[in-house]
C-alpha cells in the first residue's frame, strides 16, 4: 500500500481536481484505492459521487483513532458503478467521507499523539493499494497529520507567482517535517496544473519550477479544461465523460498516476496481476 497526501499551501490550484483525476486513473485501472477527504470543504467527498450516511465520517474517525474501524464507515464512491456499466471488471474505490468537523484539527499546535491520529486509523486500510489524501489548502494541523501518515507528499502548483512561491515554502516545509516527525516522508513530486499553453506568463513560470525544483517537477502537466466544473458537478470520472478533451485528460491523469507512483514496481492493476 502507498500512502499519497496532494498538498497545497494555496488554494484556489485545482489540488481536489488532480485528487479525484488521479482516483479516476486508478479506477480505470483496477487498483483498489481509498480516498480520504481531510479538507474540511468535503469537496472530493461530493465529486465522488458520496452522499453522507449512517457512517462516521473522517473527523469522528479521527476522534477515537483506536476504536475507529475504518472498513465498516468507508463509503463506496458511485465511479465504481459507472466503471461497471461501461465494461470495467470488478473495481474498488471508497472514500472516508469528509466533513466540517474535521476542523477541530486543523490547528498549528498538534503535538506528536494528535499527528499519529489518521495512522491509526489508516492501519485498517490493508486492502487497498493506494491511498489518496486530499488535504486542506494550509501547513496545519491536518496537513501534517496527512504527512504524518503518507509515504509521499504530491505538491498541486499553479504555474503563477505566489503559488510557485508557496510550493518552494511548502517544499521547505515537508524537509523540516521530515527532520522532527516523518524520516521516511518523502516528496513524490510537483504537478504542474491548469496550465494555459497560449499564457506567456504559464510559459515562464513553467521554465522557473523547472529551473528551482528540476526532476521534482513531475509531467505530464495538466492544461486547464473549461468542463472540469461540470465534470466535477456531475460527480463523473473523467475517464467516462463523453468528448476529446475528457479522453485526453484521461490519458494525461494515467500518465501522471503511473510517474507519481511507479506504477510499474510498486502497484499493479488486478488485471497485471
Amino acid at each position: 500500500m502507498q500512502v499519497v497526501s496532494i498538498s497545497s499551501l494555496k488554494g484556489g490550484v485545482g489540488k481536489t481536481s488532480v485528487t479525484t483525476g488521479l482516483a479516476s486513473a486508478a479506477l480505470a485501472a483496477g487498483i483498489p484505492t481509498l480516498v480520504v477527504d481531510l479538507d474540511p470543504h468535503a469537496d472530493a467527498t461530493t465529486a465522488l459521487g458520496v452522499q453522507p450516511g449512517e457512517q462516521l465520517d473522517i473527523g469522528r474517525m479521527l476522534k477515537s483513532p483506536r476504536r475507529a474501524k475504518l472498513a465498516d464507515n468507508v463509503v463506496g464512491s458511485s465511479w465504481t458503478a459507472r466503471a461497471h456499466s461501461n465494461g470495467s471488471g470488478p473495481a474498488v474505490l471508497d472514500v472516508a467521507v469528509g466533513s466540517a468537523y474535521t476542523g477541530i484539527y486543523d490547528r498549528p499546535d498538534l503535538g506528536r499523539r494528535d499527528l499519529r491520529r489518521l495512522s491509526l486509523v489508516l492501519a485498517g486500510a490493508e486492502e487497498y493499494q493506494l491511498v489518496l489524501i486530499d488535504c486542506p489548502p494550509s501547513l496545519n494541523g491536518l496537513t501534517r497529520m496527512a504527512w504524518s501518515a503518507s509515504d509521499k507528499v504530491a505538491l498541486v502548483a499553479e504555474p503563477g507567482l505566489f503559488s510557485v512561491a508557496g510550493t518552494e515554502r511548502t517544499m521547505r516545509a515537508i524537509q523540516l517535517f521530515r527532520q522532527e516527525f516523518a524520516p521516511n516522508l518523502s516528496p513524490a513530486g510537483i504537478v504542474a496544473n491548469r496550465v494555459r499553453s497560449g499564457s506567456s506568463e504559464h510559459t515562464y513560470r513553467l521554465a522557473e519550477m523547472e529551473s528551482m525544483f528540476g526532476d521534482l517537477l513531475l509531467s505530464p502537466r495538466i492544461p486547464e479544461q473549461a468542463n472540469w466544473q461540470q465534470i466535477q458537478g456531475a460527480a463523473h470520472p473523467v475517464h467516462h465523460w463523453p468528448g476529446d478533451s475528457a479522453k485526453s485528460a484521461a490519458v494525461l491523469f494515467d500518465n501522471l498516476l503511473a510517474n507519481l507512483l511507479a506504477v510499474g514496481s510498486g502497484l499493479r492493476s488486478r488485471s497485471a496481476r
